[in-house]
């Protein structure tokens, strides 16, 4: 009684005390009740005491809902016919509310269903259980018809803890009982007030998609009432939502074929073919259009493959299709997207159409069909021009709703983009340049006349650029033209900008594309001017042409660096961001690439000098200055630097350049080694350099690496580990460099492991923990003969057992891949004749790395990390065979009979046994991830798992 009223105060303190901290404290205290066993009482005798207030009543209802779900296991068996008994008397208590309380009692009743076999529960099982119940207190059937709708829908509710075979077997129980559960909803129907709920827990069964023949669902007064309901005035919810079960019903893959669900098709298709008209009804409510149109997007996408065939039935559902395509609300219009997108696929597709005989009727069935579908993806490219048109008032909007308007731009591309499939680029691309020409009739040069429509027009157009052909004649030069003579409204240039982007390969290969490029460079140089958005599309779309059009542009080398020095050094008139500015730098990077290799060395020169000067400015005023700058002002230059670097393809000239450049790097290496943002972006810099230069860079690469092992020391910065991972994907094999890359990576992982040697600090440095794993895996991968004879190889095996359980996914996954690196070592190429070295290390701690690896896979680590445990356990597995089954048994041994069965344990023994005899991995996943669920089900189970591994108590291994 003490404990209900504390509940009561702590309940009444959150919900009405003024101090923010007391209902904090209230909240706190409530959460932590309902962990207890204690919590199962109180709940049950407050919901039974007709004092108790609503919220009590649904924090109570709540409480004995979890309970059910996650802790039943924390009752003795004897508990269940009390508490069932309990249950069914608040149902009946609570049949005419409050609705929340009556829900989490049903759902507390359905949960109950899947922890408890049919043949414990009694009666037949829960349905007829039901039946029993509503025959005999008919007064009572909200609640009942609540429990029957969510009875179904708990089938695949992964919060209750049931274990896997139980939840199998309880959707068998489901789909033996379900005539049962129709029969019930069918005698129901006598009550005409509850009708809705009816049809509801109808829908709730029907997406079980257990079979019932179709002929018989076909006269089933349930769907006959649910059919005749949408023609009523009102539009039931729960008729629509039946209708929609069905459609997805007849189309569900295991069905034996289209003709066995005729019957029911035949009844459903001109029902709702009839809707039509209320389309366009204005006198509709827009939700029940949007419930209509539902209906004819769910007959699109289960029945698309018939609807492909092109008959004249099929046709009438495209129109219709069609009808709700040209809805000027987005969400109902986008209700078709996916049917348009669906039917491309099909109309494509050659292998659909292999049925159809030998290589000449297939394309003669294939151009057949996308002649018949012609018409309506024309219309379809008109229809949706105009859901991307600038509403009047977007300036105005929330970000959220500018947010969405993008969102319903990219939709409509992706729409396009299936039209111009099935069309062909060019056809599509006249239908879009009609509209433009269109809209340009009442947009003169004039900014502030509209710009929307032609705005829009180009929008589309941009979609569709990689499906118009690169020498297409008759309509890109007209648009080309166009271009100089459209008015500079921001965001009409930007969209010109971003277009003149996507066309730069048809401007590299046209034969007319060359005559164009001094107009729509001049085009981009304005974009850069009038706005940061245009000056981002102008950027962008000056990286393209360069990229695309670079052999054309080298002879224009000059008037492209007076554009980029404008844009880099920030002139006043030019609005490009430093981030923008890096396209610019690619841009001339690329052009530069197509220069020969006497050109472009001095090319390259003048490329960084306006990000070497400032550099060289800062570093002249001394040591004092240069420690004192904010990372920005450094990692602005250096990022242009380490662009340039990845995009000039002269790998000589590359390195020449950073050796002339590396005692300005060294510099800053020197004095901001405390600095992680700017050491991020030299040693980013670096990379690009090692990457492009490869062996050129010799010299100056050993000055970097002997730069960065003295830094590491002091410093400890995660990116000096990332450039070493680089340097040894390029460098790992070269005999001649062996001995400095040996002397490297001994002192970066030793530093390392005396870094790393307790879970907390895995945990405060995860970067370090990652980087650190993935140059391991490189070293393994690119220099295994300096790696695993390494004094380092057996104390970073000892350090990855420490880390192992980390609550960081890429430290996580970085650490245990290099652990499947280890065990699939035989695999590479020369990886058998370190077999002995690994075995010695690895065996002694076979039987605490396959401790730790379990203790991850059932809740150490989060869920989803379960593939990338389970990948190392059965790499492990695969290494060792029979040793990896002794440790997985000890260990296995050790989890309680309470969590895990016998039967549980040798499936997944048994899967770690079939991994030695190189089964299918994807066969052998389940049983494992089955161990995962089992051990996780419940927050009580996972902790009593955890408590029998106790992995983070065998990290430190005395191996003699």
């Amino acid at each position: 009684m003490e404990l209900q009223n504390t509940v009561t105060e702590a309940l009444n303190a959150l919900y009405h005390h003024p101090d923010d901290a007391v209902r904090m404290q209230a909240d706190r205290w409530l959460q932590n009740f309902q962990r207890t066993i204690d919590a199962w009482q109180v709940a049950d005798n407050l919901l039974h005491d007709t004092a108790s207030n609503q919220e009590t009543l649904i924090f109570c209802s709540q409480t004995l809902r979890s309970k059910v779900q996650r802790d039943f296991e924390e009752l003795p068996s004897e508990a269940f016919r009390p508490l069932r008994d309990s249950l069914n008397m608040l149902l009946k208590t609570f049949h005419k509310g409050p609705p929340k309380v009556r829900t989490q009692i049903s759902l507390a009743v359905a949960a109950l269903a899947v922890h408890v076999p049919a043949d414990d529960w009694g009666d037949g099982g829960i349905v007829n259980w039901i039946m029993d119940e509503i025959n005999s207190h008919p007064e009572y059937l909200p609640s009942f018809l609540e429990l029957l709708r969510v009875l179904p829908e708990e089938a695949f509710n992964y919060k209750i803890s049931a274990r896997p075979d139980r939840r199998r077997q309880f959707e068998k129980e489901l789909a033996s009982a379900m005539e049962v559960a129709l029969s019930i909803l069918t005698a129901c129907l006598n009550f005409n007030e509850f009708k809705e709920q009816i049809l509801e827990a109808f829908a709730s069964w029907l997406r079980l998609r257990h079979r019932i023949p179709a002929s018989m669902l076909a006269s089933n007064p349930l769907v006959l009432t649910a059919l005749s309901s949408l023609t009523s005035d009102v539009l039931s919810e729960a008729s629509v939502n039946v209708i929609s079960e069905l459609i997805h019903y007849t189309a569900a893959r295991y069905s034996d074929g289209v003709s066995s669900q005729l019957p029911l098709i035949q009844v459903i298709v001109p029902q709702v073919m009839n809707l039509k008209p209320q389309l366009r009804d204005p006198s509709k409510d827009e939700e029940d259009v949007k419930a209509i149109a539902r209906l004819f997007a769910d007959m699109g996408d289960s029945y698309v493959e018939l609807i492909a065939t092109g008959s004249d039935e099929s046709m009438l559902i495209v129109h219709a299709l069609l009808e709700v395509a040209s809805h000027p609300e987005f969400d109902i219009a986008s209700m078709t997207f996916n049917f348009w997108h669906n039917l491309q696929m099909i109309l494509t597709d050659r292998d659909f159409f292999i049925s159809s005989g030998n290589e000449a009727s297939i394309e003669a069935e294939r151009s057949r069909r996308l002649q018949i579908f012609h018409p309506s993806y024309e219309s379809l490219v008109a229809l949706v021009i105009f859901k991307v048109q600038y509403p009047a008032d977007y300036a105005e909007l929330s970000r959220e709703d500018q947010k969405d308007f993008k969102q319903t731009r990219y939709a409509v591309a992706d729409v396009l983009i299936d039209g111009a499939l099935v069309l062909g680029g060019e056809a599509t691309l006249k239908i879009l340049y009609m509209k433009l020409v269109e809209a340009l009739s009442c947009c003169g040069k004039d900014s502030s006349t509209d710009w929307r429509p032609a705005e829009a027009a180009l929008y589309c157009i941009r979609a569709i650029s990689d499906f118009v052909s690169v020498v297409e004649s008759e309509i890109m030069p007209q648009i080309m033209s166009l271009f100089p003579k459209l008015p500079h409204q921001p965001q009409l240039l930007q969209t010109v900008c971003l277009t003149i982007g996507a066309y730069s390969k048809w401007l590299d290969a046209s034969s007319s594309g060359l005559s164009f490029l001094p107009s729509v460079i001049d085009i981009l140089v304005s974009g850069m001017s009038i706005s940061e958005d245009t000056a981002a599309a102008a950027s962008l779309a000056f990286r393209h042409i360069c990229d695309d059009c670079c052999k054309k542009l080298c002879g224009s080398l000059d008037g492209l660096f007076q554009i980029y020095q404008r844009a880099v050094i920030g002139e006043s008139t030019f609005k490009v961001s430093a981030e923008d500015s890096l396209h610019l730098v690619e841009a001339l990077s690329k052009v530069i690439t197509e220069l020969p290799s006497e050109h472009a060395k001095k090319a390259l020169e003048a490329l960084c000098l306006p990000a070497v000067a400032p550099l060289q400015e800062i570093i002249s005023q001394g040591p004092l200055v240069l420690g004192q700058k904010t990372a920005r002002e450094l990692t602005v230059h250096v990022d242009r630097l380490a662009n340039i670097f990845r995009h000039v393809n002269h790998p000589e000239a590359v390195a020449d350049t950073i050796h002339r450049l590396w005692p300005l790097f060294k510099a800053i290496f020197d004095l901001r080694a405390w600095d992680m943002r700017t050491m991020e972006s030299l040693c980013r810099a670096c990379k690009n350099a090692v990457r492009t230069s490869k062996r050129f860079m010799g010299v100056t690469v050993g000055a970097i690496l002997e730069e960065i092992q003295g830094l590491y020391k002091q410093h400890h910065q995660p990116c000096f580990l990332y450039l070493s991972s680089e340097v040894i994907k390029i460098f790992g094999s070269d005999p001649t460099c062996a001995n400095y890359l040996k002397i490297l990576i001994e002192s970066l992982f030793s530093q390392t492991t005396c870094l790393l040697t307790r879970i907390q600090e895995f945990t405060s440095r995860p970067d370090i923990a990652d980087d650190c794993f993935l140059l391991a895996s490189r070293c393994i991968r690119y220099c295994p003969q300096l790696f695993f004879p390494s004094p380092i190889f057996p104390p970073l095996v000892d350090c990855s057992m420490v880390g192992m359980t980390i609550q960081h996914r890429e430290a996580s996954n970085s650490i245990l891949n290099f652990l499947s690196d280890i065990f699939d070592i035989s695999k590479s190429s020369q990886g058998e004749i370190y077999l002995p070295i690994r075995d010695n290390v690895i065996v002694p701690r076979g039987p605490s790395i396959t401790r730790i690896l379990v203790a991850c896979l059932t809740g150490a680590l989060p869920n989803s990390q379960v593939e990338t445990v389970t990948y190392a356990l059965l790499a492990l597995s695969r290494a060792y065979g029979v040793k990896t089954l002794e440790w997985a048994k000890e260990t296995v041994s050790l989890i309680p009979s309470t969590a895990v069965t016998e039967l549980e344990r040798s499936k997944f023994l048994q899967a770690l046994s079939n991994a030695q005899l190189g089964k299918d991995i994807n066969d052998l996943k389940l049983p494992i991830e089955e161990l995962s669920e089992v051990c996780r089900r419940n927050r009580t189970v996972q902790e009593i798992v955890q408590g029998a591994l106790r992995p983070l108590e065998l990290h430190i291994v005395t191996v003699s």
